[in-house]
């Protein structure tokens, strides 16, 4: 603007000039002599203005030929020139008309046009930060993966790019089932952006899948710090991941670290059974066993559980056990009405030889809530109290096929788990597992009564229940044609008894077995 300004006023102070140059010339009346190689010519005032003015206009045509020619001489050497810019906008103009019509292709799902002009943008542009990416998509979206991984990879040289080709090559890789490279372009692409949220999903899982929980401890803290997560839901994730690597420490043998893990991992979450417990056979190795009492009594206030009563009960394991029914006390204190706290200490009644009062603490939780552990207890207590040995067959097949009671159960896909985990092993689900009833019973292990086993028949010590070690249920005699018989005398009616459930007539133990599994 200011040059295109600056060149008018140029103008016309040269026509002001030459205005003022012909005027002095015609006051003054003289010509104007011009004298070259024996030549003389005389020109009047008008004449020696046109004269300047066709010389000032042969300069300038020769100066544009001169420039026309120089630009020539660049534009075929290849240079930039007004010549060159001319077509390259015209070839832009082209190119991103190609690039619009792909990413319109793309767009409606026409794959195969998309890819043909994201080609033709990528050749008219020349710009491979914007169209080798509709490239890659278009690949993708035609289902040529070869060409998509091609596209990316050729991104990962210019620094614009990187981490949009790293992103795109991580799905591949899972799309693959390669997790061991997809794990290490999820850790690049990570360290080129940490604050990605998609990105630390992904490496969070991979970490967590191949077991790198030190790892994945860094990821979670990046996400609390980029506001992903909120500090609460932050503690209780990194208390699992922290118990993780307590479990993969105690597998290496390296019981001073498991233990500081273990101890860490309680104190993120104090409410995480299992953390819970693993922390309180590490601070009994320790020597600290009030402190193992102290970390399992507060687990048990938040939710009582099979597995805590069994950590408290190995704090001292060579107790007899009326003095294990008294250390005991206090924990069963803090939740009375739980039915945890209840079969527990029906439990401890029943190893002490008290039925009665196994009895009294089981109430009415078989008729309420029969479960196979309930019914077993009722079963010992039944046997221990003298019974029938019909009571006590009858009550066992009520066992076989009863509820196993509360289980891990993944809140996201329903699976039912033995034991806990952090992350479901059927749907992936990371912190999804919770102590529960499952909304539909699960496979039943084998040896479901064998706590009980040493009231139930008499063993000396607990083992596993096989098939042959369960009296089988003796089957019906066949019938018989009737025979004629003398009236029988009068009999006085039969006594109310109990209704229970019969088993199936002719059980074998293999069938009661296989039920039971």
């Amino acid at each position: 603007m200011l040059w295109s300004l600056t060149k008018v006023v140029l103008f016309l102070l040269a026509i002001a000039c030459l205005a003022v140059l012909g005027s002095m010339l015609s006051d003054t009346g003289e010509a104007v002599r011009i004298s070259a190689a024996g030549l003389e010519f005389t020109l009047g005032p008008l004449q020696a203005v046109i004269a300047v003015l066709l010389l000032f206009a042969l300069v300038w045509a020769a100066l544009k030929i001169l420039g026309l020619l120089s630009a020539t001489l660049h534009f075929l050497n290849g240079d930039e020139t007004a010549i060159s810019r001319y077509f390259d906008r015209n070839r832009e103009r082209k190119g991103y008309a190609a690039m619009s019509e792909a990413l319109v292709a793309l767009a409606s799902g026409e794959s195969a046009a998309a890819m043909n002009r994201a080609k033709a943008a990528e050749r008219l542009l020349r710009k491979p930060e914007l169209t080798r990416l509709l490239v890659a998509q278009a690949a993708e979206a035609s289902g040529d993966r070869r060409a998509a991984v091609d596209a990316y990879k050729s991104l990962l040289s210019n620094e614009q790019t990187r981490f949009a080709a790293m992103r795109g090559l991580l799905r591949h890789k899972l799309a693959e089932g390669d997790t061991d490279t997809a794990l290490k372009l999820a850790e690049k692409a990570f360290a080129l952006k940490p604050r990605h949220a998609e990105t630390q999903d992904i490496l969070l899982k991979l970490q967590a899948d191949s077991h790198d929980w030190k790892g994945a401890r860094t990821t979670l803290g990046e996400k609390l710090r980029s506001g992903e997560l909120p500090r609460s839901v932050y503690r209780r994730r990194d208390a699992l991941l922290a118990l993780q690597e307590a479990k993969a420490i105690t597998d290496e043998g390296s019981s001073i670290e498991a233990r500081e893990a273990a101890i860490e991992a309680n104190r993120l979450s104090p409410d995480l059974i299992p953390a819970a417990v693993i922390a309180a056979h590490a601070l009994v190795e320790k020597g600290d066993r009030r402190g193992a009492t102290r970390v399992l009594k507060k687990a048990w206030e938040v939710l009582p559980h099979p597995d805590l009563a069994a950590a408290f009960a190995a704090i001292e394991p060579e107790e007899t056990p009326a003095e294990r029914l008294k250390r005991f006390k206090p924990l069963l204190q803090s939740r009375p009405q739980d039915e945890e706290t209840r079969l527990t200490r029906a439990e401890l009644l029943l190893a002490d030889g008290d039925f009665p009062g196994a009895r009294e603490a089981l109430g009415t939780l078989a008729e309420d809530h029969p479960t196979q552990r309930t019914l077993a207890i009722l079963a010992a207590v039944e046997r221990g109290s003298g019974a029938e040995d019909a009571v006590v067959r009858r009550i066992l097949a009520r066992a076989v096929t009863a509820s196993r009671g509360p289980q891990w159960c993944c809140d996201k896909c329903q699976a039912v788990q033995e034991d806990w985990a952090p992350i479901c092993p059927d749907c992936g689900g990371f912190d999804t597992l919770s102590w529960r009833e499952p909304l539909h019973e699960g496979r039943k292990p084998a040896g479901v009564l064998a706590r009980l086993a040493p009231f139930l028949f008499g063993q000396e010590k607990p083992v596993l229940i096989e098939a042959e070690e369960i009296e089988p249920v003796p089957a019906p005699a066949p019938a018989r044609p009737p025979e004629p018989e003398p009236d029988p005398a009068p009999q006085p009616p039969p006594e109310p008894v109990e209704e229970v459930v019969e088993p199936p007539p002719g059980l074998t133990p293999d069938e009661i077995l296989r039920r039971a599994n």
